[in-house]
């Protein structure tokens, strides 16, 4: 028995989709000459702006479609974020690039939140796509500076990693850590990096950090693996750090850095640290654009 190819496996998933729907599910009327149960390939080609023939041949395996294309039938099809990811996945688009929320609700950064504040003396941050900071726990603030204390446009991991006065005054040896987050983000990026908003992140650092412009313009890639990280806040002393980071599964496209004490002495240090009273720290650097 042979194995169906990804294509043909597709084309069953969205044909099964399609048969579970009824058509006051996507604001049709059902007629009662209607014999078969679901949605009509025909409903689910004009609802997915396409035409009849494209749509049958792709529930039989016979055509490809792009990244818009699929979204546009997955939302016809009301697929749920799991569904949509999987649709990508056998049409060989892997991930989305962006939030998988097809409505839009944007609740990643409150979901995620409760998670980084879990971790009280484990400094936490949640990225988006572009590096984005949408969300960080007390820790974070406490060793890194205020994220909301620098301008919003600027809020963002490579420009905090070398535009930002506080992460690089208490990290050891910075550069190289500094150099795999932006090796990471061209790595999962993808097509975001011919966006606007990446776009305008580099334009950020290329006005606030131009000596580093060969960073940015480097085409290498490499994942940000697990490593120890040595920071040393003033007043605390000396602080390892293990680095390690995931994605949450709401929206693939994000990532969750986090800065876990240690050892005990680590623990105790980082406790000082975030008992600290917090200062506003802009993280900004000595020379800034307008």
């Amino acid at each position: 028995m042979s194995t169906p190819l990804p294509s043909q496996e597709l084309g069953a998933f969205l044909r099964a989709h399609r048969e579970l729907l009824q058509p006051s599910d996507v604001g049709l009327t059902a007629s009662s000459r209607r014999r078969t149960p679901g949605l009509r390939r025909e409903e689910v080609a004009s609802l997915s702006g396409v035409g009849l023939a494209w749509y049958t041949w792709l529930e039989q395996g016979r055509v490809t479609a792009s990244r818009q294309v699929l979204e546009a039938v997955a939302r016809a099809l009301r697929l749920d974020p799991a569904g949509l990811r999987h649709a990508m996945r056998l049409a060989g688009h892997h991930e989305p690039t962006g939030p998988l929320d097809l409505n839009g609700s944007g609740n990643l950064a409150s979901t995620v939140q409760p998670v980084l504040d879990s971790w009280p003396t484990s400094p936490a941050v949640l990225l988006d796509r572009h590096f984005d900071l949408l969300g960080w726990n007390t820790a974070w603030s406490a060793l890194w500076g205020a994220p909301e204390a620098v301008p919003a446009d600027r809020r963002n991991l490579m420009w905090l990693m070398v535009a930002g006065r506080q992460l690089r005054t208490v990290l050891h040896d910075w550069e190289p850590l500094a150099m795999n987050v932006f090796q990471h983000f061209r790595a999962q990026a993808g097509t975001s990096l011919s966006d606007p908003r990446t776009g305008e992140v580099y334009r950020h650092l290329d006005e606030d950090a131009p000596q580093l412009r060969h960073w940015w313009g480097c085409h290498s890639v490499a994942e940000l693996t697990t490593r120890t990280v040595v920071v040393e806040p003033p007043g605390i002393g000396r602080i390892e750090l293990a680095l390690s980071s995931f994605h949450p599964v709401d929206d693939p496209s994000a990532l969750v850095l986090l800065f876990t004490p240690r050892t005990a002495e680590d623990h105790s240090r980082m406790t000082a640290l975030t008992e600290r009273p917090l200062r506003a720290v802009t993280g900004l650097p000595e020379r800034h654009a307008g």
